[in-house]
């Protein structure tokens, strides 16, 4: 399967940075098998530190060969499960991980005003999960261990201006 990195570094060797740690799956390298998702977050980070280069990132991943050798954990949907361990990655409270990869949609900026509700009690989780269900969401793949990060590939990247 083919996994996108966006960014504003070519990033041929990937590698778990520990200095941001209040994302979505907690700390590890981001990716996602939307092309479109990892180009976005390459223009946003692009904004952010005011660079006017940026580059989409290529990976093949072999996930079957990697799930006999890694624990793998998935969220198939939104759910409360899902809004519980983003929510508490958010807020940086660390989680003890169990597993070296986590995969599951992205709490990308359409639907962060609903997970801000909810973190304030104006939403309840139930609430909350029927509301994002509305939402299209893209996924992504969180690596935690360097163990999983040895069954990424690089096979190219693209610049984008």
């Amino acid at each position: 399967m083919t996994l996108f990195h966006g960014s504003t570094v070519l990033v041929d060797h990937p590698e778990i940075r520990t200095g941001d740690v209040y994302l979505d799956f907690g700390v590890g390298f981001y990716t996602t098998t939307s092309y479109e998702q990892a180009e976005r977050w390459a223009k946003i980070k692009m904004r952010r530190s005011n660079s006017s280069v940026g580059f989409v990132t290529v990976y093949k991943f072999d996930i079957d060969k990697a799930a006999t050798q890694l624990k793998i954990g998935k969220f198939d949907f939104a759910d409360e499960e899902w809004l519980h361990f983003v929510v508490n990655n958010r807020k940086g409270a660390l989680q003890q991980l169990t597993e070296d990869i986590h995969i599951g949609p992205v709490a990308d900026d359409n639907i962060y005003q609903s997970i801000r509700l909810f973190e304030t009690g104006a939403y309840d989780a139930e609430y909350t999960v029927r509301r994002l269900k509305t939402e299209v969401l893209h996924d992504q793949w969180a690596f935690h261990t360097e163990k999983s990060l040895s069954f990424l590939t690089f096979t190219q990247a693209k610049e984008i201006k």
